[in-house]
């Protein structure tokens, strides 16, 4: 290993590790709560306290079924990844830190960081556990848009942070980052996930830029990009190369189609990245950091990995508008569609049909997260979803304003 590479944990931070070891809670993914909710949780907040132990307890999810409720990408890694893959598998036996090491010199070199600004990680969940964990506290609380994606506020409440949840703009579902700064004067941490989990919606740049300039002192901006390769919108990046109170957040799970092998990192200033090993670190798979690495040597394929996406996206929106149905306008590979009723029995009913949609989030009941798969998934949806809502089930009744809404609302 390089000699030069930063050293990975310190005496002290080891035993700060383990002493809260005991206490710890599990760190989710999207897997988890896209799961746990398809296994009967019928919540988000019931997803939360069943992720944890899922594995083992998964429903068996017919052969032939549409899986469109966890935000993978069906592409799957590219072709020189897979042969990555293959090339490196031999080699298992050894943990084989070199691979990690030229997966951060393909970083460095793509994104224009130094090395101590960059953390790689088995995804970014663990990143944005550890970032949550590291600069939230009792004293100290966490802000979320909301609907936001939920992992975050696990960790805060791991913390003992309070958490404030902000809604997103109403015309936009923007991030509404002047009301997210004064939801709290002494928060710790401020999430912005850009394009939005679940909405695929936006934050112009300029509004994040508003916020690390006023956020509260010795609090950070913890920006996750993780669909910002399928996006017409700025990266944050610029942001850790000038040095600022930002940690942001990657992966390969998305765009990449790597969810299945897990590889992410976090980019931030040396002093900030290094509160995070307190909190955990580990050897990366090196099938892992060989296929991120091989995709980022094809770097043709953001655009036409972006293409298709799109595509698909704005074909299946067509059809919704037709359809009179109101949806976020995503620049993302998900969206949230308005059922125009309990959207808990239409994703049962979807079920029924083998095709699996995402969750609900309290804040919107009607609404119900759809990831963006194939052309072929995506026709399947659209067939399922039409019968389904010709007889809609008996218990999913229209709700009452604000929740029932005019179609122009969110198309």
């Amino acid at each position: 290993m390089p000699a030069d590479r930063p050293s990975s944990v310190s005496r002290r931070s080891f035993l700060r590790f383990a002493s809260t070891a005991a206490t710890a809670v599990p760190i989710l993914t999207e897997a988890h709560l896209a799961w746990a909710y398809t296994s009967g949780a019928q919540s988000a907040s019931n997803g939360l306290k069943r992720a944890g132990r899922f594995h083992g307890g998964m429903q068996t999810i017919p052969p032939d079924a549409v899986l469109i409720n966890a935000n993978e990408n069906p592409l799957g890694p590219c072709k020189l990844a897979c042969e990555a893959c293959t090339d490196v598998a031999p080699r298992g036996g050894r943990y084989d830190f070199e691979q990690t090491y030229a997966l951060t010199k393909s970083i460095m070199q793509v994104e224009g960081l130094n090395q101590d600004s960059l953390a790689i990680y088995a995804g970014s969940s663990e990143p944005l556990h550890y970032s949550v964990m590291a600069f939230s506290s009792p004293s100290r609380p966490y802000v979320t848009a909301d609907p936001g994606y939920e992992a975050g506020m696990n960790a805060a409440d791991m913390a003992g942070a309070k958490i404030f949840k902000v809604p997103l703009t109403r015309d936009t579902h923007a991030h509404d980052v002047k009301a997210m700064i004064a939801a709290s004067p002494d928060a710790g941490v401020f999430y912005i996930c850009n394009p939005n989990n679940p909405t695929g919606t936006t934050t112009p740049k300029d509004e994040i830029a508003w916020g690390l300039k006023n956020k509260p002192k010795g609090s950070i901006l913890l920006i996750d990009e993780a669909y910002i390769h399928f996006a017409d919108v700025p990266s944050s990046m610029d942001m850790v190369r000038a040095g600022e109170d930002v940690i942001v957040l990657r992966t390969f799970s998305k765009l990449y189609g790597m969810a299945g092998l897990r590889c992410g990192f976090a980019a931030g200033r040396p002093d900030l990245l290094a509160k995070l090993q307190t909190y955990g670190m580990n050897a990366m798979p090196i099938t892992a950091a060989a296929a991120a690495n091989a995709s980022l040597q094809h770097p043709a394929m953001i655009p036409g990995r972006k293409k298709i996406n799109t595509d698909i996206r704005e074909q299946t929106f067509a059809w919704l508008d037709k359809q009179g149905y109101s949806y976020t306008r995503s620049q993302s590979n998900c969206f949230m569609l308005d059922t125009r009723c309990d959207a808990k029995q239409v994703i049962a009913a979807m079920q029924a049909k083998k095709v699996y949609i995402g969750r609900v989030w309290p804040a919107w009941p009607t609404h119900v997260r759809t990831t963006v798969g194939t052309a072929q998934d995506m026709q399947t949806f659209q067939t399922a979803l039409a019968e389904v809502m010709k007889a809609p089930p008996q218990s999913a009744e229209l709700l009452p304003s604000p929740y029932r809404r005019p179609l122009s609302h969110l198309g």
